[in-house]
This record gives structure tokens, sequence and C-alpha cells, in this order.
């Protein structure tokens, strides 16, 4: 059975633009305080690594159950892209 595609071809990737502006971010504040720089990029680097282990994990129970391959695909980003609208959630509040 196909699935219908997105109305917007984009949207399974506007998530990509909103990790730079993220990434971007978080750039400028390490840039305005290096004080802190060493010890937020460490949070940072443990963050991704976290996201990166849970979306293996998750892409693994997928293949194992015999999901699609476009399944197992979304199964490992979805982490990392929480990840990402968690962080914009954030750097918008303030």
């Amino acid at each position: 059975m196909r699935r219908k595609p997105p109305a917007n071809p984009f949207a399974a990737h506007a998530w990509l633009a909103e990790a730079g502006w993220v990434f971007m971010m978080h750039s400028a504040q390490l840039w305005a305080n290096p004080a802190k720089a060493g010890a937020r990029l460490a949070a940072l680097g443990a963050e991704k690594n976290r996201a990166f282990a849970e979306g293996a994990m998750k892409a693994g129970l997928a293949a194992m159950r015999g999901a699609q391959p476009a399944a197992v695909a979304a199964a490992a980003v979805a982490p990392a892209r929480g990840r990402v609208r968690a962080n914009a959630r954030r750097i918008i509040k303030g």
C-alpha cells in the first residue's frame, strides 16, 4: 500500500532548517558567553549522543519488527527531531 506524499514536499525536511537555526543560535550564545562555553559544549554534545543512541535503538527495534525502510529511518531520526524542536522552543522563550 502506497502512502500519500505530504502536501508540501519539503515538509519532511523542514526540521533540517530548524536544526541549522538552533545551531546558529547556540553558536551565538557560546560566542556571547565564552566563560561558560566549555560546559555548554559538553552538555550539547551529550544531548546529541543521547539522541543518536535512542534513535539507533528505535531504528533497530523497528527493523526487527519488520517495518518498512521509511519507518525505520523515521524511527532513527525521531529523537533528534524532538531535541531540535525542544531546543528551538527553549531558545524562542529565552
